[in-house]
């Protein structure tokens, strides 16, 4: 709650006449608390799963198995599909008594050549036929190998989009895999911000899903180097090693990102900020003659966050633990020097109680 906008500026003394009236004024008070403040900046995040791909083979042909179900977790190099690789194997064969002959060949002019039987030529073709062999050989190896497809790595198979009997090229895509053993998070931070997060920042993300944990911890891995024209804000991206089974990539969640953290600030709650037209002041509450009055104190406000406000002021002027007014009953009418008779803030009032 609070201070009404009729309360008046800071006059140059308090022993006027207004201070001498038997006028007491009801305010709720509360002690000016020193504690840690975080300033926190929150966003909206998207997950992502640690890696994702799209399977597609690497060559054309008829798919002759699956070996996989849509949902199963799969292993780094576990085979997914097999295409016919009939004609290959026959071409493999064809080429493969090419190569024992031109092996042969080369070991026969190579001891001819030693006793000057044949010419050099005649040993180089030999040489050169069975390294062109050898080479036909190995490729046709690896268009063999390329037609078994099989896992990049361990993750969740997703939908399945062929079935055995299909024709498929290098642009069919069979399914796609997910590594779900932590999740990004992906979100975008304006560029005034930028300066406080580097790789390392400790975020937490505030899910939406009732059924999932609260709060779980992150980690920023990337900074993007770039601001975006448009938003004049960058992508950070993190990292969220042991996410709750809910989280899913493509959900969105709420992140909170701990800027700064003030050791030991001198706070009040923001509804004990009067801002007049000479700056901004609390209303302290001091002893006079036996009585509390009134005393209005110049202050500077820093950083504002869950209700409570940060505050400096000259030396000595205030000091921790003084009550200051944060409320009232009704309108408050107060000026300096006014007598004040406290009550303690309502609960319901009170910021920042975790944060002590």
């Amino acid at each position: 709650m609070g201070l009404a906008a009729g309360c008046a500026k800071k006059e140059t003394a308090a022993a006027g006449p207004r201070a001498g009236s038997g006028q007491v004024q009801v305010v709720e008070v509360t002690p000016v608390t020193r504690r840690d403040l975080a300033e926190t900046l929150t966003v909206v995040g998207s997950f992502e799963a640690n890696e994702s791909a799209q399977l597609r083979p690497e060559i054309a042909g008829l798919v002759q198995a699956i070996y996989f179900e849509e949902g199963q977790v799969v292993k780094r190099g576990q085979l997914l599909m097999k295409i016919d690789d009939a004609e290959l194997r026959a071409q493999f064969a064809q080429v493969e008594a090419r190569f024992k002959l031109a092996e042969l060949n080369v070991a026969r002019s190579e001891n001819l050549s030693e006793t000057r039987t044949i010419p050099q030529s005649e040993v180089d073709r030999a040489r050169s036929e069975y390294a062109a062999a050898r080479a036909e050989l190995e490729v046709l190896k690896l268009r063999i190998e390329k037609t078994a497809l099989k896992a990049p790595f361990d993750g969740v198979i997703g939908s399945r989009t062929l079935s055995p009997g299909d024709y498929v090229t290098s642009g069919s895509i069979l399914t796609t895999i997910n590594d779900l053993s932590r999740l990004k998070i992906s979100f975008q931070v304006p560029e005034r911000y930028l300066g406080k997060i580097r790789p390392g920042t400790v975020f937490t993300i505030h899910l939406r899903n009732p059924e999932s944990v609260d709060k779980v911890k992150g980690e920023v891995y990337f900074v993007n180097p770039v601001i975006e024209r448009t938003t004049r804000s960058t992508e950070i991206k993190g990292y969220l090693d042991t996410p709750p089974p809910a989280l899913k990539p493509g959900m969105f969640a709420n992140v909170e990102i701990v800027l700064d953290v003030r050791r030991g600030a001198m706070t009040v709650p923001e509804g004990a900020i009067l801002t007049v037209t000479d700056g901004t002041q609390i209303i302290a509450v001091q002893e006079s003659k036996g009585e509390k009055i009134a005393a209005f104190i110049p202050v500077r406000v820093g950083l504002r966050t869950h209700g409570l406000a940060e505050i400096t002021t000259a030396e000595g002027a205030l000091q921790e633990g003084q009550e200051v007014v944060a409320a009232g009953v009704g309108a408050l009418i107060l000026y300096p020097g006014i007598k004040l008779s406290p009550r303690p803030l309502r609960a319901e009032f009170q910021q920042g109680n975790e944060a002590r």
